[in-house]
């Protein structure tokens, strides 16, 4: 049967992206449908700008430990013109010609299934046929429920990424990556900031060492962590928004920040003309090569798997080559976690509660990086760095690693390959690591393992 296009790809951020690049290159027909800018929520109001805003803080902190150096001052100004270049000033323009000259259709606006058996979409009031369809709509702040909320000043990461101006005072609601590295950068931006977690820690995903670490340099930038606590209401006062918090404390501040996670984006999509239900958390269950049914397909935020950028585009290549005939499955194995925070927060495998949740012989060590290592010393003065490994005693591998150190985003990945390839510890034990890096601190820790 002859179809309008080979695939109709929805929502055009990185997955989707990399979906049509690799489709159009194995010389498929494509169409790009994206009802807002092409690049998605990474490329304009998420990991792009917000790692643009952290950079030039976390360089002048840097500074003031480096022997010689006195801390530089920060042009706001300048940082901000700098921002508004790396998300190309919201215009997603240039985008839209590189697809057409790869040979895509670009569709801006909406676009919802319309029916199956050939699939049909309707993009804006028009109808088009289609052999697969690639879901890729992403996801979109979760709002608490805070009574008043939606009568006083709030952000989401939209609106903290794309400020003009800095905030005096901020609540940021959630110590997840979004709250840490949000908060770190206002407080460090001259804002007064308060971090309300419900959790007894910071990154409560992360193993609580790493929570307890995070939340020391967090205090030492000024900010306020108020840990098992929760806002239930917001009001106005004046000029004041007063944030009730469940411990009977209030928190004056001018504007609410919310980093309380995310919710996969499934309406409208027309998912019931095709027979296919959202799961319990509002996103949609794929199969080993990211299918959702004959011909659909799901990645990225919508799958619930691990909201993050690289996994979105990791299922983007299984489906693409799926779709051209290489088939291949996901395996969701050692995905590394980084919070670009100062320093940097890196994760990757399991925690060691999650490992012996899972039934392993559990064995862990933490290195003081300044105490066994040279490279923290030539960085910085008064240095700091942790690492912590988790093993498998029984098999004699690695399960989970974590970092919180220099660069630690950079070289988080020897152990997540580690993991992923289940390299033997008497392998990584032979290893030969360059002098003076950080990287050598997994000689040191694997030494340390009472394996």
């Amino acid at each position: 049967m002859t179809t309008d296009f080979d695939v109709i790809v929805i929502g055009a951020g990185p997955g989707g992206e990399t979906a049509a690049s690799r489709l159009l290159s194995g010389g498929r027909r494509v169409a790009v449908v994206e009802r807002e800018l092409i690049g998605g929520e990474c490329a304009y109001w998420a990991c792009i700008p917000s790692k643009t805003l952290l950079r030039p803080p976390e360089a002048r902190a840097e500074a003031g430990h480096a022997a010689g150096l006195s801390t530089p001052e920060q042009d706001w100004a300048a940082i901000r013109d700098y921002r508004d270049y790396m998300i190309r000033h919201l215009d997603d323009a240039a985008q839209i010609t590189g697809y057409q000259n790869q040979g895509a259709t670009v569709f801006k606006d909406s676009a919802r299934i319309a029916g199956r058996d050939p699939w049909r979409v309707q993009i804006g009031d028009e109808h088009f046929t289609t052999e697969h369809v690639v879901l890729a709509t992403g996801s979109e702040p979760a709002r608490p429920p805070i009574d008043g909320l939606d009568d006083v000043p709030v952000w989401t990461n939209r609106e903290a990424t794309t400020l003009r101006e800095i905030p005096d005072r901020v609540v940021m609601i959630g110590a997840s990556a979004v709250g840490v590295e949000l908060g770190q950068f206002l407080a460090r931006m001259g804002a007064n900031v308060t971090l309300v977690q419900r959790g007894p820690q910071v990154l409560d995903r992360e193993d609580p060492r790493v929570g307890e670490l995070v939340a020391t340099q967090l205090g030492k930038d000024g900010i306020d962590i108020r840990l098992d606590c929760q806002a239930t209401a917001a009001r106005r006062e004046g000029s004041d928004t007063i944030v009730e918090l469940d411990d009977g404390t209030t928190v004056r501040t001018d504007v609410i920040v919310l980093g309380a996670g995310r919710r996969p984006r499934t309406s409208g999509l027309g998912l019931d003309s095709a027979g296919i239900e959202t799961n319990q958390h509002g996103g949609l269950d794929i199969g080993e090569h990211c299918q959702v049914a004959d011909g659909l397909w799901a990645l990225g935020d919508l799958t619930g798997i691990a909201l993050f950028t690289h996994v979105a585009q990791y299922q983007a290549r299984v489906v693409a080559d799926t779709i051209l005939g290489r088939t291949r499955s996901a395996d969701y194995t050692a995905i590394p976690r980084v919070v670009f925070a100062q320093p940097e927060i890196a994760a990757v495998g399991l925690t060691a509660d999650q490992a012996r949740q899972r039934g392993f012989d559990v064995v862990t060590t933490e290195l003081d990086l300044t105490a066994v290592l040279a490279r923290p010393w030539t960085y910085e003065q008064d240095p700091q760095g942790s690492l912590g490994l988790v093993a498998d005693r029984a098999h004699r591998v690695l399960v989970g690693a974590w970092a919180v150190a220099p660069q630690a985003g950079e070289w988080i990945h020897e152990a997540a390959l580690a993991i992923r390839a289940r390299i033997p510890i008497s392998t990584l034990l032979d290893g030969i690591a360059q002098f003076p890096t950080y990287s050598e601190a997994y000689l040191k820790a694997l030494e340390q393992l009472d394996i």
